[in-house]
């Protein structure tokens, strides 16, 4: 293998005459071009040899495969790898080679079998698999469509609906499920697979079990006239749910052909739309978050250091509120001990009820059975004071934004905490230097800040200072990916990251709203843009308290770039406070649902004579481009300024951190990359222009100016990183 080489496979022979091929490519065995070269060459050798009865095609260290590399399609787009020809894998390969050879094959699967691994299995003539493996065809939310044959396969195996659901949600199956569905012809234990698999492929060969050939079965396929029916349905609620996206849709063209015009033309046509939609800017965008997700967690100078993570078994909690009581539920879902403490009893047996909602939740959901509620809530104990402090391995402090209560509490921790114990900050705005000024321990004080409802959200800030040890921040990266969270690691500041990139969002929008454009357009054009829900929506969501207390924190530091408004004070004062008291700038049933309220007119008519300012005829006949250009080129400003100032050491940190913090779009692929398909240019000729007609709010900060007189891309890294890190 030369150094160049992804991942290979080995071919063992037996004396039963079954050939074992294992995919071997770690850490999932991901079907590269060499892994797939190699498996090509193993079958011809083995469709070859007189000693060869039967194929058997396993992955190494209990996983099959969890797919192609998608790595390959940058091989692809750099030059370094000739394109295959359009069908080469799907319909050469897998069909006319593997599933058409004359001698049988069995997937033996064990761990994963997910895209293009599902689909290999799925060209085999039967597939034997472990309990506990997953099955499923993920690709749509990569931004591609299963190429691999998984079209036109699933729907015979599973039934067209089934098949729908499955490649639509891109949600997997157990193996027991699978069983019962068809898709799997046996569940044994992982040390009998396999010998099983063996068994199985030599009864193939000598006829005691059928020989069955996924892609001609049209048994579990329903009649014509219903299945058109089930493809019409689908079609309009992936246009309903998706209408941004034009992949899945795509992708549903390749499963009707198939139905329509047989197995064959199927395959054609799901490799023609699979050579189309790698083109796609969503699918560029997608697969850019699926690298830089995997890639928050290298983090230079921390996490190349050979620091291996201590154990983390107990874990305290301080402040059983909303957030407090979302941490502790995160924590103990994933098996951590937790001490949850309160100053009083009514508090204490609130946060512990927070808990329990937060689990029974799940119960109902079906996603948690009432033995595991019972054992998961046995995992965490109340307090009432620091005592039982003494063996904790982390503690996370989640009271209110109150600077000199954090600091106390800090003080505290020092003296009760074995000297070992990491001490973290929830604080969303507060300075982590001024929550530890009262310590010696400035080398373990950390921001772990969690995004609300904190046990279902993904991401997780991590907040470092010029003090924080890396050990420390290696400690807490492995934390967050074992509570299922996205950790980003980001320097300290106000705001931090997310916070601070997203605080022009809805000042902009007020700022617009204040001269003459209309709140709920705003709001319709943002959500249809790809946001869960528009500015106004989103303050109403949070409360108006939360709102005042965040935007304080801005105009205090960023006096020169913020925008002030009067509309929500002015609302506050008639006892308006968003969705809690089902009045903000909707209106909201007892079902919470959100209709527009005619009185907002008043507020900012008042608003607009309290600032002094007046209607701007352009602003009031803003087209979308405009709202959207005018609410995000702000962010993307601050986005600039973050990085430049290095509380992002990658601008693809950032990326995410918008994608999973605030709800960015995915498929637009996080707010710098965003920016990118637009063109630095572009985005600093317009703010250059708003600024000298509006001032100082849109003013482009000196990085984003000097990128965007050079046309150069914002996410570029930087000549000299000064990092915050």
């Amino acid at each position: 293998m030369t150094s160049r080489t992804k991942g290979k496979t080995r071919m063992e022979v037996g004396g039963d005459g079954v050939a074992v091929i294992t995919l071997i490519n770690p850490p999932v065995n991901s079907l590269s071009f060499d892994v797939l070269d190699n498996l090509k060459s193993n079958y011809e050798e083995a469709l070859s040899r007189n000693d060869v009865k039967a194929i058997v095609i396993t992955g190494a260290k209990g996983k099959f495969s969890g797919g192609f590399d998608i790595s390959g399609f940058g091989e692809v787009q750099n030059g370094t790898r000739k394109e295959p020809k359009v069908g080469y894998l799907s319909i050469d390969i897998l069909t006319d080679l593997f599933e058409a050879a004359r001698k049988p094959s069995v997937a033996a699967i064990d761990g994963l079998a997910l895209g293009g691994g599902l689909e290999l299995a799925m060209a085999c003539h039967a597939r034997i698999s472990a309990p506990r493996a997953q099955l499923g065809l993920p690709e749509l939310q990569l931004g591609v469509i299963p190429g691999f044959g998984g079209t036109q396969r699933l729907p015979r195996l599973v039934g067209l609906t089934k098949a729908l659901e499955m490649i639509l949600t891109s949600k997997p199956v157990k193996a027991e499920e699978g069983h019962s569905l068809g898709l799997v012809d046996a569940v044994v234990p992982p040390v009998e697979l396999l010998n099983a698999a063996r068994r199985w492929a030599l009864d193939i060969a000598e006829r005691r079990k059928p020989w069955v050939c996924s892609v001609l079965r049209t048994d579990k396929l329903p009649p014509l006239g219903e299945a058109r029916e089930v493809l019409k349905f689908a079609k309009e609620q992936t246009r309903k749910q998706a209408p941004n996206l034009k992949h899945p849709l795509m992708c549903l063209e390749a499963v009707e052909v198939g139905i329509v015009s047989g197995p064959r033309a199927g395959l054609e046509k799901e490799a023609q739309v699979g050579s189309q939609v790698v083109n796609l800017d969503t699918t560029k965008s997608l697969i850019h978050v699926f690298f830089s997700q995997r890639g928050t967690t290298k983090v230079p100078g921390v996490t190349d250091r050979g620091l291996v993570p201590r154990k983390i078994k107990k874990v305290a909690i301080i402040g059983g509120g909303l957030m407090g009581s979302g941490i502790a539920t995160a924590l103990i879902l994933s098996n951590y001990s937790g001490i949850l403490k309160e100053v009083n009893d009514k508090f204490l047996e609130a946060g512990i009820g927070r808990v329990k909602a937060n689990l029974h939740s799940r119960v109902k959901k079906g996603r948690l059975s009432q033995e595991k509620f019972e054992k998961t809530m046995s995992l965490l104990k109340g307090s009432l004071d620091y005592e039982s402090f003494m063996d904790v391995d982390m503690v996370i402090e989640a009271v209110i934004e109150n600077i000199s209560l954090k600091q106390q509490i800090f003080a505290d921790l020092e003296k009760y905490c074995s000297q070992h114990c990491i001490l973290a900050s929830n604080t969303s705005t507060i300075d982590l230097n001024k929550i530890g000024e009262r310590t010696k321990s400035q080398d373990r004080i950390i921001g772990a800040h969690f995004f609300s409802p904190a046990h279902v959200m993904p991401l997780l800030e991590i907040v470092r200072t010029n003090h924080t040890s890396a050990q420390v921040i290696v400690d807490l990266l492995d934390v967050g990916k074992k509570i299922k969270k996205t950790p980003v690691v980001v320097g300290n500041c106000t705001g931090f990251a997310v916070n601070r990139m997203f605080f022009p969002y809805t000042q902009a929008a007020m700022f617009l709203v204040e001269r003459g454009t209309d709140p709920y357009l705003i709001d319709r054009v943002v959500s249809k843009f790809g946001m869960p829900m528009g500015p106004f929506r989103l303050c109403d969501l949070v409360g108006f308290g939360v709102a005042i207390a965040t935007a304080t924190q801005f105009i205090e530091n960023f006096p020169e770039r913020t925008n002030k408004s009067m509309i929500i004070p002015l609302m506050q004062e008639d006892k308006r406070a968003g969705e809690a008291t089902r009045k903000g700038f909707y209106l909201y049933d007892d079902k919470r649902k959100a209709k527009p309220d005619p009185e907002i007119k008043k507020y900012i008519e008042k608003a607009r004579s309290v600032s002094g300012v007046n209607l701007d005829p352009k602003l009031v006949k803003l087209t979308e481009k405009e709202i959207i250009e005018m609410t995000f080129f702000p962010v993307v400003n601050e986005a600039c300024r973050v990085f430049a100032e290095g509380i992002a050491v990658k601008a693809s940190d950032l990326d995410i951190a918008g994608i999973m913090g605030m709800g960015f779009p995915p498929y637009r692929g996080g707010i710098m990359f965003w920016a990118d398909s637009i063109g630095s240019k572009y985005i600093h000729s317009k703010l250059h222009e708003w600024s000298k007609t509006y001032g100082d709010f849109f003013k482009p900060c000196s990085f984003l100016s000097e990128r965007g007189s050079k046309g150069a891309p914002l996410s570029a890294p930087l000549e000299q990183t000064r990092s915050r890190l």
